[in-house]
């Protein structure tokens, strides 16, 4: 039995072999000598150009993490110096707020100081009753609120930092130097004094001393 003769004859292929693509007129490589993965008839030079543009040398790499380690360090440091600045910052305000709220209170304890002398007076006579007395109280109630305390009582040791002298004498009372009498009180803020206490000031007598060529001792005569 014979075959059909549409399947005897044999089969025709053309292979297009030109050198040069008739469409986009650039030279066509072999196929064997392309990349895999290349598109036919590329073009060598873009070839390489995509593929080293998709390709970062690790020296690169390396430098750009040095940069970023660098710039990192460089931000640290600023932030550091910043924070610094602004708490030595913050420190110097807050002092300067309690030394102009401290002069504030002082000047304001110094301008009562007259009043508080008039009512320590009008107590001594017996005369701060009635309507004067709640004044005082309440000018009193003032310093106390602003910290400021007296200080100065009879029998106190004398102490020039505290202590105005304006009366001196001498008894063999004292062993040392002592306000035996408060003419004035004086005042305090703390340990800032605001205003000496002025007193009497009575000193220690100086010891007799032995007069020059008496015995120093009787001797009782020996049974001898």
């Amino acid at each position: 039995m014979t075959q059909p003769q549409e399947e005897q004859q044999p089969r025709v292929v053309i292979r297009d072999k030109r050198r040069i693509d008739p469409t986009s007129g650039t030279v066509r490589v072999p196929v064997g000598e392309q990349p895999a993965g290349t598109p036919h008839g590329a073009d060598p030079a873009a070839r390489e150009e995509q593929m080293s543009a998709h390709e970062t040398p690790a020296t690169e790499q390396q430098a750009d993490g040095g940069d970023l380690a660098q710039q990192l360090a460089e931000r640290t440091e600023d932030l550091q110096r910043v924070t610094a600045e602004y708490a030595n910052y913050r420190r110097r305000v807050d002092r300067d707020r309690s030394l102009v709220v401290d002069q504030a209170a002082e000047r304001f304890a110094a301008q009562l100081f007259p009043i508080v002398d008039d009512i320590a007076r009008a107590r001594d006579h017996d005369e701060l009753t009635g309507g004067f007395k709640l004044v005082a109280d309440r000018i009193l109630g003032l310093l106390d609120g602003l910290g400021v305390t007296a200080f100065g009582v009879p029998g106190d040791p004398f102490d020039p930092a505290l202590h105005e002298a304006v009366i001196h004498d001498t008894s063999a009372e004292v062993d040392v130097p002592t306000a035996t009498t408060v003419l004035r009180q004086g005042y305090r803020r703390g340990d800032r004094v605001l205003r000496t206490a002025m007193v009497a000031v009575t000193d220690p007598e100086a010891s007799a001393a032995p007069e020059a060529g008496a015995p120093a001792a009787e001797q009782e005569p020996s049974d001898g």
